[in-house]
């Protein structure tokens, strides 16, 4: 896949097992295919893939074009109720990099839960949100939509969503003002299974930056918050924090808000889904310097909202 990646030195806190199992149901069950990217044949068994169905994505990169022979290829798409079958392809290190190179920029290597409850890569849309069906959002005040009557940027998000297809499109947003990534990780699996999420997004605010020890843990609470995703077959996307003026920004008892915290927060969010393969949605530089779309220095008014509503239906959906 021709994406770059930006790691810390420590190592992704998710072991990934070896061999590799990969999800496919297009061109990579192909045998010449497989003889092009591996050298061989691979070993494959049947599987089918819950919560999905497929549509068609026109390729332009002459050189996948040439190898598979095809230039519309499948993309996977939410659909509650539907199955996907296809195959498990049973990968190396070297097999599975070969793969990513093979698959363009409009595909991303993510892990899935399998009808039969095994985990393993397949290649999905690059963009998180685009595909998604049914939309779970939990984060902090800002993801409540504090200091907007209208919601917030979760609320409008929800009304592009739903008016996509108001039949089958449905977001929920769980925010709790105050909430810390630890908060969020603990309260979550009990809130999930009524409202049958494919996708959970995850607002990663600034408390935990403002807290003493708030970093300390953010690899856990993230950690925890995948394997949640996993267990109901939905896809984790972390939105990161936003700007602050920390001149202006509120105290409360026990917070110090910074802009060098943040950023801190920001790297570390960052670092943990690269090394995770989970995407990360950026969402600090559309209020950068605008204090003005601030209204206490750290939560946004209605324009500060929309703003970010803006930024993330480019950058996720």
């Amino acid at each position: 896949m021709r994406t770059s990646s930006c790691r810390k030195a420590e190592q992704p806190t998710v072991i990934e097992s070896r061999p590799h199992t990969l999800f496919s149901f297009g061109t990579l069950l192909d045998e010449r295919v497989q003889k092009e990217l591996f050298g061989r044949s691979v070993p494959t068994s049947p599987a089918s893939l819950a919560g999905y169905t497929t549509r068609p994505i026109q390729i332009t990169d002459e050189s996948v074009i040439a190898t598979s022979g095809l230039d519309v290829h499948l993309t996977l798409e939410r659909r509650i109720g539907a199955a996907v079958e296809g195959a498990v392809l049973h990968l190396t290190d070297a097999d599975l990099a070969a793969a990513d190179e093979y698959e363009v920029d409009d595909y991303a290597r993510r892990r899935v839960r399998l009808s039969s409850g095994e985990i393993s890569w397949a290649y999905l849309d690059a963009n998180p949100l685009r595909p998604a069906e049914r939309i779970v959002i939990v984060g902090d005040s800002i993801a409540y939509g504090r200091c907007d009557p209208q919601g917030g940027w979760a609320a409008r998000l929800a009304t592009t969503h739903i008016a996509r297809n108001e039949l089958a499109h449905r977001v929920f947003n769980l925010a709790i003002p105050g909430s810390t990534l630890a908060d969020v990780s603990e309260q979550t699996p009990a809130l999930l299974s009524p409202r049958l999420p494919d996708t959970l997004l995850v607002a990663a605010g600034i408390n935990d930056s403002a807290l003493p020890h708030g970093l300390t843990h953010i690899a856990d609470s993230l950690d925890s918050l995948a394997a949640t995703a996993l267990s109901h077959n939905a896809r984790l996307v972390v939105a990161g924090p936003t700007w602050l003026d920390e001149e202006r920004a509120p105290v409360y008892e026990g917070l110090c808000f910074t802009q060098a915290r943040a950023l801190e927060l920001r790297e570390s969010l960052r670092a943990w889904c690269d090394g995770n393969h989970v995407d990360f949605l950026d969402m600090w530089e559309p209020l950068r310097e605008r204090t003005d779309l601030l209204v206490d220095g750290l939560h946004p008014g209605a324009e500060g909202h929309e703003a970010l509503h803006q930024h993330l239906s480019a950058l996720g959906g």
